[in-house]
């Protein structure tokens, strides 16, 4: 496919790669700082997202297969349903952990700067808005 067609799909593309897997990931990311701790760099996190939406999507269609879900009124979605139960939530959280591993133990992906501002940075605006907020 040549660039062209594939911008031409960019607005529709990320939508259906990111939602509602990549909120499920990013809320359990949240949730769970050890994960973040792995996959800091640039290139550590684009791997970790890429592998962990697609596994995590695996899990979830296996949990669906494998449990009874109750039908569909309105209230929340089979996947909401499915991370209700304690042991669900878990297994994506320790799939989650194992991407991370697996992403920050790969020598292609070292080296990457960490995203974000280290905690020198943070203690500095910190200062700076205690200053400027009074």
């Amino acid at each position: 496919m040549n660039t062209s067609v594939v911008a031409e799909y960019d607005d529709l593309w990320i939508p259906l790669v990111d939602e509602p897997i990549g909120s499920i990931v990013e809320q359990l990311q949240a949730e769970h700082p050890d994960i973040d701790a792995l996959v800091g760099g640039p290139r550590t996190i684009l791997a970790f997202r890429t592998f962990a939406y697609i596994r995590v999507g695996i899990l979830l269609g296996q949990l669906l297969v494998d449990n009874d879900v109750p039908a569909y009124d309105g209230t929340e979605t089979w996947i909401e349903a499915l991370l209700r139960n304690p042991s669900h939530k878990q297994a994506v959280v320790d799939e989650l952990r194992a991407v991370a591993h697996e992403v920050a133990a790969d020598p292609r992906h070292a080296g990457g700067e960490p995203i974000g501002p280290d905690d020198d940075a943070r203690a500095r605006f910190r200062e700076f808005a205690r200053k400027q907020l009074g």
